[in-house]
């Protein structure tokens, strides 16, 4: 049997994960779909979609897909899903798991890498992280889990985008691409998603796509007045608190930018810096395959738990074939990829995503990796 694909969906409170949940369910798209939910004390998917409101783990809805909600550890309730279905008394050809707004997606998404009887079961297919325009400021400058849901995320969608300016907006996506690069936006009108931008996203598949917005990896003669190729902060409207607060964060030494957008009127010049961030390595000689081991596994070793997520197609001396590699936390892992193509710049490219990771000691120690 083909393994079940699974979708983590992130965001924080009153993001819209509920919303786009039911549209995902009641659409009548012919998947049934098994909804874990990991929500307590919030707003738990309507009862008036469920067949029953039963004291069951597991209730099965009206139009066939099924949800419920975990006690338990994860990986017991996979394993529960997993072994109905095997037996015929549950039928779904999907999983979403709805996290509670406040939760880290990395132990969750360590789940599907960790446990061989659920990776020969279900593949993680992708993190989506909804976030909220109308307060995503406030949460991203007060709340290191909102930061790190953004960190995860394969995709992003921005719901309550019309309550907002379109320079409130811009400037938020400007604040996201630099803690993620990796991961699209997308403006959403509350639960108005297509299906193909919620599954099959592949966001996991160890594949030569290494999905980073090209622009961020052009060198810094690419017209804009700020620096994107290494992710450093600058002082844009989204990264400031509002006028009424008084305190400033400045604990950041890379380069900031003064793109026009990024001043504020208020006469008030606080910038914001958020711990997650990100930057790309890039090199075109290649890398000696044990000094990289040697050197990656020393980082995850000290830097795991800040390191969200890392992604890379690396040139590696001795095989003719791209080699990809990426991470979550603590566990990484690598695949051989198709040949490099005849006259193609041989040249590896990495990006990681992390919590004030080291970047000075991270750049440096690939460099002395390379032949």
């Amino acid at each position: 049997m083909s393994l079940i694909p699974t979708t983590i969906l992130t965001g924080f409170l009153g993001s819209g994960k509920t919303t786009l949940l039911k549209r995902v369910l009641t659409e009548a798209h012919g998947q049934k779909i098994a909804v874990i939910e990991n929500e307590f004390g919030e707003e738990n998917i309507d009862n008036d979609i469920l067949v029953s409101d039963t004291n069951e783990q597991i209730i099965q809805m009206s139009n066939g897909c099924i949800c419920c909600t975990i006690r338990e550890d994860l990986r017991v309730t996979l394993q529960l899903l997993a072994a109905k279905r095997r037996k015929g008394l549950l039928s779904f050809d999907r999983i979403v798991i709805e996290t509670t707004g406040l939760a880290d997606p990395g132990p969750v998404a360590q789940t599907f890498f960790m446990d061989d009887e659920i990776a020969e079961t279900f593949l993680l297919d992708s993190i989506l992280t909804l976030v909220d325009a109308k307060h995503a400021a406030q949460q991203l400058n007060e709340r290191q889990e909102a930061r790190r849901q953004v960190g995860f995320a394969d995709q992003i969608f921005i719901s309550k985008a019309d309550l907002v300016s379109p320079q409130e907006l811009d400037a938020l996506q400007h604040r996201l691409k630099h803690m993620n690069p990796r991961a699209p936006q997308k403006v959403v009108h509350f639960g108005e998603v297509a299906l193909s931008e919620v599954f099959d996203l592949k966001g996991f598949n160890l594949n030569a796509k290494l999905d980073i917005d090209p622009d961020f990896l052009k060198d810094d003669a690419h017209g804009h007045d700020h620096d994107h190729v290494h992710g450093e902060h600058c002082d844009h409207p989204s990264h400031q608190h509002g006028a009424a607060t008084e305190h400033a964060h400045d604990h950041e030494h890379g380069e900031h930018c003064d793109h026009p957008s990024h001043q504020q009127n208020q006469g008030h010049h606080h910038h914001h810096d958020d711990d997650v961030k990100s930057f790309v390595f890039k090199s075109e000689r290649a890398f000696d395959p044990a000094k990289l081991e040697d050197f990656l596994g020393a980082v995850v070793n000290i830097y795991g738990p800040r390191m969200l997520r890392y992604k890379g197609i690396l040139n590696m001396q001795g095989t003719e074939r791209k080699v990809i590699f990426q991470g979550v936390h603590q566990l990484m892992g690598s695949d051989l990829g198709p040949m490099w193509a005849a006259g193609e710049t041989k040249m590896s490219k990495m990006v990681f995503i992390g919590i004030d990771l080291p970047k000075d000691i991270l750049l440096q120690g690939l460099e002395q990796s390379l032949v």
